[in-house]
């Protein structure tokens, strides 16, 4: 993506982490998605470099990036790797949760090790049986003394297995909270989840808590405060990020199809003068520049705080997720058996396009949204 890479006055460190993602993390994408993990010296390099201290503020040892930097970072681990664009969406979620909500005692304890990766940050909000409907959650919280008392599971937990922290939503006294997990908690188990059929280094979990006592000082927010707040705030931040790795992802297949397409002869010439050919490789620029330019609009609609920002931010997640979608298959399309081989990044790009229609809201929820702003949004839509 080249959207805003070259703006003027963009910081020094934005340049570095693009750097480092293009060096160390596109390369060896294709053998993180067929090992399934992320080999802890990465996860160091990617927590030196500033990356997951994005959206936390200085003060705290993080970058304090803008939302045009935090778009930019995102495109750019969409087109390197999903897997760790999963990694940065669900770290700065927690992130984002905890410097907007946490108590001063909170931020001071976690923000310096989120920041410098010292600690992973994960979001369990999904259950088996609570996918989108986040309210429906069965786990729970018992007040005990001046304690509380943790039980349930979590699920399709986005690096689960290597977390440190755990942003958990529960119900206390009837009332959908979220309260923050230490990995290290007596009672709290991981069980890896493999063979994904995208995201496969993304290193899922399923996260059970069988009576897990926590301090009363770990609730993130009151009583009541998870869904109506937190949740739908960190749900927002997790859109915005997936929206702008899917324009990455989109340029990423347009940029594998035309190269294929220049140097792929048949029929006496290059794929890319067919005329079929020429006609999936139109297709897929246009939707690729449409995705990229409806996450500008909702990065300009949340840097001046529109009113409609939520409404902009889910419609470019609608948008790109199923833009990366098309435009990947077009792609294999184009590729032919040699994208459906497997390690061949084209083959990666169309499983990992699949889910991001899934994460932070199915598309069908998206839709949902999208018409429930409706009345908003044609009024300042132009």
């Amino acid at each position: 993506m080249t959207a805003a890479s070259t703006q003027a006055g963009a910081p020094p460190a934005l340049a570095a982490i693009k750097a480092l993602i293009a060096s160390e993390i596109g390369p060896v994408a294709d053998e993180l998605d067929q090992a399934q993990s992320i080999p802890p010296q990465l996860l160091d390099n990617i927590g030196r470099s500033g990356l997951l201290g994005a959206c936390i503020a200085a003060q705290y040892g993080g970058q304090a990036f803008d939302d045009q930097a935090v778009g930019e970072l995102g495109a750019a681990l969409g087109a390197a790797s999903c897997s760790l664009l999963s990694l940065f969406t669900v770290h700065t979620m927690v992130s984002v949760a905890i410097g907007r909500w946490g108590t001063p005692a909170q931020r001071t304890q976690w923000l310096p090790r989120l920041a410098g990766g010292a600690v992973i940050g994960a979001c369990a909000l999904s259950e088996d049986g609570a996918g989108s409907d986040i309210a429906a959650a069965s786990t729970t919280l018992t007040r005990q003394g001046d304690t509380l008392l943790l039980d349930g599971a979590k699920t399709w937990i986005s690096f689960g297995q290597v977390a440190g922290l755990f942003l958990v939503s529960a119900q206390l006294d009837g009332q959908l909270t979220t309260v923050l997990v230490d990995r290290d908690q007596p009672g709290l188990s991981v069980t890896p989840i493999r063979d994904m059929y995208g995201f496969r280094s993304a290193m899922l979990a399923r996260i059970a808590f069988d009576r897990c006592v926590l301090p009363s000082a770990n609730l993130l927010g009151s009583t009541g405060f998870g869904l109506s707040r937190i949740v739908g705030s960190v749900l927002d931040h997790g859109r915005f990020c997936i929206a702008w790795g899917a324009a990455g992802l989109a340029q990423a297949c347009l940029e594998a199809a035309v190269h294929h397409a220049d140097t792929r002869v048949q029929f006496a010439k290059p794929l890319s003068e067919q005329p079929l050919i020429q006609q999936l490789l139109s297709d897929m620029m246009v939707h690729s520049r449409a995705a990229a330019l409806m996450c500008r609009d909702a990065t300009n609609a949340r840097q001046g705080r529109a009113n409609d920002m939520l409404a902009r931010t889910t419609a470019a997640k609608y948008f790109a997720a199923s833009a990366a979608e098309q435009v990947a298959g077009q792609a294999l399309q184009i590729h032919g058996a040699l994208g459906l081989s497997g390690g061949h990044p084209v083959q990666r790009y169309a499983r990992d396009a699949r889910i991001l229609s899934l994460i932070e809201g199915s598309r069908q929820i998206q839709q949902m949204l999208i018409a429930q702003y409706s009345r908003q949004w044609i009024h300042t839509c132009t």
